[in-house]
């Protein structure tokens, strides 16, 4: 089974490391093909030299064929290169793409709802964007830079210090650009993030901002959040832009110098026209990649920035290792000391809380509000860590427990039912693979929707749109406790479950909490409304994060109609 453990240092060094050697044979693959792009400045080299002194149309004829045949291979492996790097790309998204949901899902709960913004699915593609472009390409024709000085060199000194320095120029405008990029570049992803944020709010809420008019003040906010990322952007796109064009004027720059420099060596008889022509082409070629580099620039900036939130999302989110499985909860559930902070916040909302339910109990939770009774029904189904004290499910801590295994026993509804984009078998199955009718039926049945559910026109295969938005509240509140009761689970946790029901649906719920008792398991109802409290047979009493009042119901409620005492002269009372 799974057991929370300690992650390692860096999830996605291993996850490269797992290609070292299809790294190893592109690093190859690029050495033949940059020797092979010789072919051009040699062939051109032959043809000056000796072709057209000797007027030879044979050996022009096989420097021909042979610089076909060259030029091929190096298409042929180029193409190779590229198709390697493209399946590279998508591989290590494969294999890290379950451990960023996973970390998608966990941030929000372990750092509060804004500690999902650091963390995107679009890091992990600017990652395989990168890997699959022409970004990583460029980093293995880098180290062939000397090697077309040396050949360069070879053809004349200064030819070769000429593009010496050309390179050395290019090679400062790029790190130049990486510099003067840094800040803006994080600036603009910081804003996006932001601004995607604040549409994602304000999509959530479009109900209200229509009915209530509020369109033209979050529409103010949302238009200074995006230009903050425009500028940003514009910062970014133009220094690596204008860097880009001054690297390409000054390539072509060069160009034109090494053929003044070789104009000037033939006049005076130091240097032959092939090696003009040679040289110009040696010196493109040689300082192509860093133009490249320079160009792919932004790219790289993004996949570097995305690799670093992925490092520090995938570090704070545990990882998981097989374990000893436990037979499945049956007896009784078991709340020791608990005190619950929430999710990076430091002030706790619930204070050594205790308490004990045997299977077959229903227990009511009620307070006044901000009492933590919904603080304490995260906790129980463990989305909520502990600070202090523990939670047991047949003297099993929460935290021992397989997530899977765990889940299975739990049936959850929190406030506001969360549906998802689906069909209604679906929702109530959990989307599990392995769903039966029988068992989604039975759920359904269970809950009080079976009824409803074959008024629609699909059934079961009715799709309920993007958070259920094709539902009315109380529907989709009905539908939340069948996915709550499905395959009857043996802790059931109900938060408020009445809030949107009608009549029919809060004698449904009833219904379900005596099912739920009858069959051995155990219910806690989170209740303001007194109707669903009908079914329990225990209640506690929550007040300022502590727990007032725990026992059976008809007690705990004759307890709290005892009027309070009054104090009298003397501090007597």
């Amino acid at each position: 089974m799974l057991k929370l453990m300690a992650p390692p240092a860096s999830e996605l060094r291993q996850a490269f490391s797992r290609f070292k050697s299809t790294f190893l044979w592109l690093a190859i693959f690029s050495g033949i093909i940059n020797i092979l792009m010789l072919t051009g400045a040699l062939f051109m080299l032959e043809v000056y030299d000796r072709v057209l002194p000797s007027g030879s149309v044979p050996t022009l004829v096989a420097l021909a064929i042979l610089a076909s045949a060259l030029f091929g291979a190096q298409a042929l492996l180029d193409v190779i290169r590229s198709r390697i790097l493209v399946r590279v790309g998508n591989s290590f998204t494969r294999s890290l793409s379950p451990r960023l949901f996973d970390a998608v899902l966990h941030l929000p709960l372990a750092s509060g709802h804004s500690g999902d913004r650091r963390l995107s699915p679009r890091d992990l593609d600017q990652i395989r964007s990168f890997i699959s472009g022409g970004g990583l390409l460029s980093l293995f024709d880098l180290p062939w830079i000397p090697a077309y000085l040396v050949f360069c060199f070879a053809l004349h000194f200064w030819i070769g210090v000429t593009v010496s320095i050309g390179a050395l120029i290019l090679l400062t405008l790029t790190l130049v650009t990486e510099i003067l990029t840094r800040k803006p570049a994080a600036e603009a992803t910081l804003s996006a993030t932001g601004r995607d944020a604040w549409t994602q709010a304000c999509k959530q809420n479009a109900e209200a901002v229509a009915a209530m008019a509020m369109k033209q003040q979050l529409l103010a906010r949302w238009e200074a959040l995006n230009l903050r990322f425009l500028k940003a952007q514009e910062q970014t796109h133009d220094i690596s832009g204008g860097f880009g064009a001054l690297s390409k004027a000054l390539r072509m720059l060069l160009q034109s110098a090494v053929l003044a420099v070789g104009a000037y060596l033939v006049i005076y008889g130091q240097a032959t026209a092939g090696i003009i022509i040679a040289g110009s082409i040696l010196s493109a070629r040689a300082l192509a990649p860093v133009e490249l580099a320079i160009a792919n620039w932004r790219g790289f900036q993004a996949a570097r920035q995305g690799a670093r939130r992925l490092d520090l999302a995938l570090a704070d989110t545990p990882t998981h290792a097989l374990q000893l499985s436990l037979p499945w909860p049956k007896s009784h559930l078991s709340v020791e000391n608990a005190s619950i902070s929430p999710p990076g916040a430091a002030h706790r909302v619930i204070n050594d809380a205790s308490f004990t339910l045997s299977a077959g109990t229903a227990l009511g939770i009620i307070g006044p509000s901000a009492s933590g009774k919904s603080s304490l029904a995260r906790a129980l189904v463990g989305i909520w860590p502990l600070a202090n004290g523990k939670i047991c499910l047949d003297s099993a801590a929460l935290k021992l427990w397989p997530s899977q295994t765990l889940g299975d026993n739990i049936g959850y509804l929190p406030q506001e039912a969360q549906l998802f984009d689906g069909t209604m078998a679906e929702n109530i199955s959990r989307f599990a693979p392995d769903a039966s009718a029988e068992d989604i039926i039975a759920a359904a049945k269970a809950a009080g929707v079976h009824e409803m559910i074959l008024g629609f026109a699909a059934g079961y295969q009715t799709r309920i749109g993007e958070g259920g938005f094709l539902l009315s509240a109380g529907q989709r509140q009905r539908l939340g406790l069948a996915r709550a009761l499905y395959r009857n689970p043996f802790l059931v946790v109900l938060d408020e479950p009445n809030s949107n029901l009608d009549s029919d649906g809060e004698e449904a719920l009833t219904r379900a909490i005596m099912d739920i008792r009858a069959r051995s398991g155990i219910v806690i109802v989170i209740a303001h409304r007194p109707n669903v409290l009908a079914a329990v047979d225990k209640l506690l009493v929550l007040a300022e994060g502590r727990v007032q009042a725990f026992g059976p119901k008809a007690d705990v409620l004759q307890q709290a109609r005892r009027p309070a005492p009054i104090a009298i002269a003397g501090g007597r009372t």
